[in-house]
């Protein structure tokens, strides 16, 4: 369709306007027409006692149980370990990519030199905080979804759902966390704990800024035009887009609110956490905790 001529100006109708016409992606015309990808190279020796037919079938399982979209072959590989199913991490990533089972990336467009290049992973839990927000449609129109992470265990400690991205909204889940692991709202409770931010007007409001310092939170703004400086929050708001956000539909913000504090206790209780050996945010703060309780 994109090579027939238009009887009114004589010229191809064009891949672009086709697709605009279709409701389809051109990135999804360009992958299936891509020629099929040749069969990798296997690997020399013994496949090992569970052929390639049942490996797959398990990967399959894996994938259609596990509570998120957009798993790689890395967690796929881990929560087959969990399950007693020992094989090789590219043994499992040969089979995803010759079932088409791997989710769909995109390679980013070539970088300069980065304003930030060094870390922001701390040493110890309630160190620094991560805090952002997006927005998502509901059947009330437009609403503003705030969250806030941990940055050494990735765990979400707050989230929030309001109908306007107000500076008054914004600390919504800094209040949370405060709450469930300083054990209150008092003034210099959270003394120790910086939070990182953007520049948005909400962050640098009076109100967000005088609410931290009343908690004793350190403000902690991340460079001009470089997200990986708030990149534990850019992450999760990735994961929250693609297993909540855009695979279901809200009537109310308070349905949305709702279904925001269940996927936050869902995201901790079981996403895997690849830099801590593929183990839950939940698990992170508990094993890091106990040395302190049994020494107490």
């Amino acid at each position: 369709m994109s090579g027939a001529v238009s009887p009114v100006t004589g010229r191809p109708y064009g891949l672009a306007a086709v697709c605009r016409a279709w409701c389809v992606s051109r990135a999804t015309v360009y992958r299936q027409r891509a020629a099929p990808r040749p069969e990798p190279a296997r690997r020399p020796g013994p496949v090992g006692p569970m052929p390639d037919t049942r490996l797959l079938e398990a990967i399959r399982v894996v994938l259609a149980t596990s509570p998120f979209h957009g798993e790689g072959h890395r967690k796929v590989w881990a929560r087959l370990r969990v399950q007693g199913v020992r094989t090789s991490r590219r043994r499992v990533l040969r089979l995803m990519r010759a079932h088409d089972l791997l989710a769909p990336s995109r390679v980013g467009a070539p970088r300069g030199p980065r304003s930030h290049d060094g870390t922001i992973i701390p040493a110890t839990i309630d160190t620094m905080w991560g805090t952002d927000l997006t927005t998502t449609i509901t059947g009330e129109g437009q609403a503003a979804v705030f969250i806030a992470v941990d940055h050494f265990s990735a765990a979400c400690v707050g989230i929030h759902a309001a109908r306007q991205a107000t500076r008054f909204e914004a600390p919504e889940p800094i209040r949370q966390g405060v709450r469930q692991h300083f054990g209150g709202f008092a003034k210099d409770i959270a003394r120790g704990l910086s939070v990182r931010h953007d520049h948005g007007s909400q962050y640098m409001s009076d109100a967000f800024q005088g609410e931290l310092r009343f908690l004793g939170i350190e403000s902690s703004p991340a460079f001009v035009r470089a997200p990986e400086g708030n990149g534990c929050a850019e992450r999760f708001i990735r994961t929250l887009k693609e297993n909540l956000l855009w695979v279901r539909t809200f009537e109310t913000v308070d349905e949305l609110r709702l279904a925001l504090l269940a996927f936050r206790e869902t995201y901790n209780a079981t996403w895997l956490i690849e830099r801590h050996g593929f183990i839950t945010p939940q698990a992170v703060r508990r094993n890091q905790l106990q040395p302190a309780v049994l020494a107490a």
